[in-house]
């Protein structure tokens, strides 16, 4: 069986914008003053990502901010493509990446918990088999027509994190959503993820927590400045994540 996730020599370039013009005027007095000119950073999130990770596995994320852990995700995801390289994904994808993404905020909970599943290809009565289920599960029954622009950022994570492991995906990717919302919901949805694993479905989980990453994960990986320092058992990838921030 082919890999659900494959990375093949990837590369992922982001072009910063400094001092940047946005107006006429603004580019006009450029011309004649270096200090108002605007100038351009490249920035390399990812430099040469080689892996795979299959099906029914649940991978790892590790490493510092700004290690491109999320770029990686973003590419998985298909919110983001390679500036050089392949990223192939054999599954339906559920990504719980960043809070509030792909939610219309004048919307109330129960209008985007549809807009989301739609998106995802489910019709309105597939929608509503589950949607008790989603709302159970997010505890935000009193809340739900409220509109989410109102919401506070635990209560996005948990309305996310509930439509995403309520679309029976093959693929899922979490980005943190444990550090968010008490530590009860925390080991609700850990153990909904554990869950998963035992399913056979696909995991990519991004932490910091040692111990989340040792109770669900079958292998880890770990990013420093773009690049893939190690790869393998998750006992292994963590003492080298320790060495690393211990410098």
């Amino acid at each position: 069986m082919p890999p659900a996730i494959e990375l093949r020599d990837v590369w992922k370039q982001f072009i910063i914008r400094h001092n940047r013009a946005d107006s006429l005027k603004e580019r006009f007095i450029g011309l004649f003053n270096r200090r108002y000119q605007e100038h351009h950073e490249i920035l390399w999130a990812l430099r040469g990502i080689t892996l795979a990770v299959e099906p029914g596995e649940a991978l790892g994320l590790i490493g510092p901010n700004g290690s491109g852990k999320s770029t990686l995700l973003r590419l998985i995801a298909r919110t983001l493509y390679p500036t050089k390289g392949e990223v192939i994904v054999r599954g339906r994808v559920a990504p719980m990446i960043e809070i509030g993404v792909g939610f219309h905020h004048e919307l109330t909970g129960q209008e985007n918990i549809y807009l989301n599943a739609s998106l995802y290809g489910l019709t309105r009565r597939e929608v509503d088999r589950i949607y008790s289920k989603i709302v159970e599960f997010s505890e935000l029954e009193e809340f739900i027509d409220v509109p989410v622009k109102n919401y506070s950022t635990g209560m996005y994570a948990r309305l996310g994190f509930s439509i995403a492991v309520h679309l029976d995906p093959d693929i899922l990717l979490i980005d943190e959503v444990l550090a968010v919302g008490d530590e009860r919901f925390q080991r609700k949805c850990l153990e909904r993820m554990m869950d998963f694993r035992r399913r056979g479905k696909t995991i990519v989980f991004v932490s910091h927590s040692a111990a989340a990453v040792k109770q669900l994960c079958d292998r880890a990986c770990l990013l420093s400045q773009g690049t893939l320092v190690a790869f393998g058992e998750v006992a292994s990838v963590l003492e080298a994540y320790e060495a690393q921030i211990a410098v």
